[in-house]
């Protein structure tokens, strides 16, 4: 067996991929930390982001009623969960992108109708730098943090991903 650097699931001997992340495994190598945020980025793992706890809401709830509960709560996004599983997600982007200029008229339909379908998610145990990857290639500011049923439990954010590399910075002698 083979461990993932990237997200620690053990592999088959001599996969290419890794099977949890679709990470290379050819190059192991190139892991190597050079430098003390490398490190930390390499071995922390998402406690170490503490996640916020979640605003969920149900798909059929009022888009004008989620950007107002998004204001209220001075957050950036939701998640859409139906019967404990996360559905979507309907972010700032969205609501830029999708509604526009035509809110009044689309502030009645259903966040579902507007929200982006099957986020991706992390578990706790899956490493920071997995996430800045993810965020990165994705083009996400968000992503939610599951336990091992699907559930939603936290979610992270850009934000949290500089305050960690700032918190590490600081730590540093210059």
């Amino acid at each position: 067996m083979s461990t993932c650097p990237f997200c620690d699931h053990k592999n088959i001997e001599g996969t290419d991929l890794c099977t949890q992340c679709e990470q290379p495994l050819l190059d192991l190598s190139r892991t190597t930390a050079r430098t003390e945020i490398e490190r930390g980025l390499i071995k922390d793992r998402m406690t170490e982001l503490e996640p916020k706890t979640p605003t969920a809401v149900a798909p059929e709830t009022p888009v004008g009623e989620v950007l107002k509960l998004m204001v209220d709560q001075s957050i950036g996004c939701v998640l859409v969960v139906e019967e404990e599983k996360i559905v979507g997600i309907f972010t700032e982007r969205d609501a830029l992108y999708k509604l526009n200029t035509s809110f009044q008229r689309f502030k009645d339909q259903p966040v579902s109708e507007f929200m982006t379908e099957e986020p991706q998610s992390l578990d706790l145990q899956a490493k920071v730098v997995f996430a800045l990857q993810r965020m990165d290639l994705g083009g996400f500011r968000h992503i939610p943090i599951v336990d091992t049923e699907g559930h939603a439990t936290g979610i992270i954010s850009v934000r949290d991903i500089l305050r960690y590399l700032t918190d590490k910075l600081d730590k540093l002698e210059v």
